[in-house]
């Protein structure tokens, strides 16, 4: 049994001001819920959860949702292209219409940073982060640090490699704070138009060939749409000086794993076959995400 905290306590905005301790109990809980051969388990019958997704994402909007429904939440998605927000209404008039109406969480994604954290302190319902902005991604970083310690057992010690848009990431921002916190070694690799500087006081910036010599190697996605910004030359550019092609992969440490936030770009982030590989975790990883989730909304919800 879990010890639940305050309702506005109960909220997940970001793993910064998360301590270790609540961290490693989400992680644990996860592992109870991975190892419940029902599919179902309706411990928040009866309660209501709006998935209110105001940037789209489909991988992360169907994870919360399969997580909601195993345990039997009464699940309402909203879509920001299908809502009155395209006609002006406010985001925060959006959230406290659905309060009004009687849910008892909001899962909620966003593209500005920093709106989150104003509307958590505006309603009393729990908001969990289904990222916002170039801030945080609680939800992801959590996932991979469970498959992380499920492959190594802990997190203390691994050296655990970012590569890629970091200056866009909030998936990074994320993991470092939350491996710090476990003792990891953390390291970026970016290109210079991608470099995060105000994060270069918490974990160095490498290159390539160190940042390879890790336990894990995390691929960012390149965003591909921004490359009219001038980002990177193109594609097959950013494959040859960042990717993870199949000769680089090959010289990886047997232990190592690779992982990826997805969608990926494959051939461009991570070779066709090094996403298919046995040292890929990137699939594991999205399984992974259910019973993280559904730790979170247990977590959110339950009395």
């Amino acid at each position: 049994m879990i010890t639940q905290p305050a309702l506005k306590d109960r909220s997940l905005l970001g793993l910064k001001e998360l301590s270790r301790d609540e961290i490693e109990s989400i992680l644990n809980r996860a592992a109870h819920w991975e190892a419940q051969k029902e599919k179902l388990v309706p411990v928040l019958e009866s309660h209501f959860v709006a998935n209110m997704f105001f940037e789209n994402s489909t991988r992360t909007r169907f994870s919360f949702e399969m997580a909601e429904k195993r345990l039997g939440a009464q699940v309402l998605n909203f879509t920001a292209a299908a809502s009155s927000v395209e006609k002006g209404e406010s985001i925060y008039d959006t959230v406290r219409t659905l309060e009004s109406m009687g849910i008892d969480a909001g899962v909620i994604r966003l593209k500005p940073s920093g709106v989150l954290q104003q509307l958590a302190q505006k309603v009393n319902v729990p908001l969990v982060n289904a990222g916002d902005g170039n801030n945080e991604h609680p939800t992801q970083a959590l996932l991979d640090l469970y498959t992380m310690r499920k492959a190594f057992g802990e997190l203390k010690g691994l050296r655990v490699s970012i590569i890629g848009d970091i200056l866009h990431s909030r998936v990074a921002r994320s993991n470092l704070w939350a491996l710090q916190k476990f003792g990891a070694d953390v390291r970026f690799c970016a290109p210079q138009t991608m470099q995060a500087p105000e994060l270069a006081e918490h974990a160095p910036y490498v290159g390539l060939e160190e940042a390879l010599d890790a336990d894990v190697v995390m691929m960012l996605r390149v965003q591909l749409e921004r490359h009219k910004h001038g980002l990177i030359t193109s594609a097959e550019d950013y494959r040859e000086h960042y990717g993870l092609t199949e000769e680089r992969a090959s010289r990886l440490k047997p232990s190592t794993i690779i992982m990826h936030p997805a969608p990926v770009n494959r051939n461009v982030e991570v070779d066709d076959a090094v996403v298919e590989s046995a040292a890929s975790r990137i699939f594991p990883q999205m399984a992974n995400g259910v019973p993280i989730r559904m730790a979170v909304m247990e977590r959110a919800m339950k009395l």
